[in-house]
């Protein structure tokens, strides 16, 4: 990347941040963020390869988006700038959620065959998602180690164990309408969801 290159992703940064903060000026918060200019940012931080950049960042979004789901790009971001900081116990957790947020993920930044997990879906909305907004692949040498780190964290028994489980919920919830049924397995993948959790 040439200087001139970089200072145009530094300015673009820029100018979202400052977007950013027009719009809490006029509204009085960031929750009208309608744009999605808070998700434009990490990817940014990720071309420079400035990783504390992209750690203050998170810092500021957990401050002021505290219940943001956050897109499956997003929280693949967050895992990717993690790694990069040394911090993969949080990597790990932060990968999980990338996973519960798109069970595909690992899948299409590995560039394998995805199959839906809803066998009536036949656009497979999960790849189709995945082909428009997901930027990543094992395939791009700046990620090579990360890669040969999430292949690693897939073949843990933990995350088998808790994968497996969690797509097996997800199918139930796409086949049936049961109220009760629907509700315990709601519980049950909200539990799993916080399996890679780390404590503060």
């Amino acid at each position: 990347m040439t200087p001139k290159q970089e200072e145009r992703i530094r300015q673009k940064i820029k100018t979202l941040k400052s977007a950013l903060a027009a719009d809490k000026r006029f509204w009085g918060g960031y929750h009208h963020d309608g744009r999605g200019l808070r998700y434009a940012i990490p990817q940014l931080y990720l071309q420079l390869q400035d990783y504390a950049g992209a750690m203050r960042y998170f810092t500021w979004f957990i401050k002021n988006f505290p219940e943001d789901a956050c897109s499956t790009e997003f929280l693949f971001e967050w895992t990717l700038v993690l790694y990069y900081k040394g911090k993969t116990k949080e990597a790990e957790g932060k990968a999980w959620e990338s996973f519960c947020s798109n069970v595909s993920v690992f899948d299409k930044f590995f560039g394998r065959v995805i199959t839906p997990l809803d066998e009536s879906d036949q656009s497979n909305h999960e790849a189709n998602y995945l082909d428009n907004y997901f930027k990543y692949s094992a395939m791009q040498p700046q990620f090579a180690d990360f890669a040969d780190w999430l292949n690693e964290f897939e073949q843990t028994e933990k995350f088998k164990h808790a994968s497996q489980d969690f797509i097996a919920i997800q199918k139930q919830l796409n086949s049936t309408n049961d109220f009760k049924l629907r509700e315990k397995l709601y519980e049950e993948k909200n539990e799993l969801q916080s399996v890679f959790k780390v404590q503060e």
